[in-house]
């Protein structure tokens, strides 16, 4: 809408975000004067839920918060607990813990980028719409994701919820193989990380109605 020569911008729901937002800007003369970004989320009260619970349970408790990003909520969980125990973590444990966490940074991002942001970017419904006509950019942050689906399964114990986080390390360490077993997909996946920085989207509407994602 505008008034006078003030123009406001105001989305209440951004779409295919992980959570609740909206987005209000207002630009006069040219010029962006305002621009909010609200996260309206309500609280979950999870620490109700913890009340009265056993200093180990935390972690598997609090990584129900959210099914994309539990790690950060165990991993937050752990470093409280630890932190109010004295207790010092390995260098070879924090080591795999952050392993884990990229294991949920690359499922997560990817998910963001190739499901919830493409397709708006190149003028899709919809992934399963863009995977109609470039069929090949799904698959492609499909088996990104995958990657690190198997990266949080290996340490995690599994890729959703992971079972394996304690306080003070890990309930049983990853076997050796299994870890030496992901080099060649992590690899691939790290060149195709690269490729879809490198990528443009081209403004020009096809006939089926969406932009065009190509290497830069």
């Amino acid at each position: 809408m505008t008034h006078k020569n003030e123009r406001v911008l105001s989305v209440t729901e951004l779409a295919r975000v992980e959570g609740e937002g909206a987005l209000y800007i207002r630009a006069a003369g040219g010029r962006v004067e305002e621009a909010r970004l609200d996260i309206y989320e309500p609280p979950r009260f999870f620490e109700a839920f913890l009340r009265g619970r056993g200093y180990a349970e935390p972690p598997d408790i609090t990584a129900r918060i959210c099914g994309i990003c539990p790690v950060a909520y165990q991993m937050s969980a752990c470093t409280a607990i630890e932190d109010a125990c004295g207790v010092t973590v390995p260098g070879p444990v924090n080591a795999l813990r952050r392993l884990l966490y990229c294991g949920e940074w690359i499922e997560s991002h990817v998910l963001h980028i190739y499901l919830l942001h493409a397709p708006d970017f190149l003028g899709y419904e919809s992934g399963i719409h863009m995977a109609r006509d470039r069929p090949e950019i799904l698959e492609r942050g499909l088996r990104m994701k995958k990657a690190g689906n198997r990266l949080m399964e290996v340490i995690g114990g599994r890729s959703v919820h992971p079972v394996n986080i304690r306080i003070g390390g890990f309930y049983r360490a990853p076997n050796a193989r299994d870890l030496r077993g992901l080099a060649g997909e992590l690899e691939w996946a790290l060149q195709a990380a690269l490729d879809s920085c490198e990528a443009k989207v081209h403004t020009h509407v096809d006939p089926g109605g969406g932009g065009v994602l190509s290497p830069g």
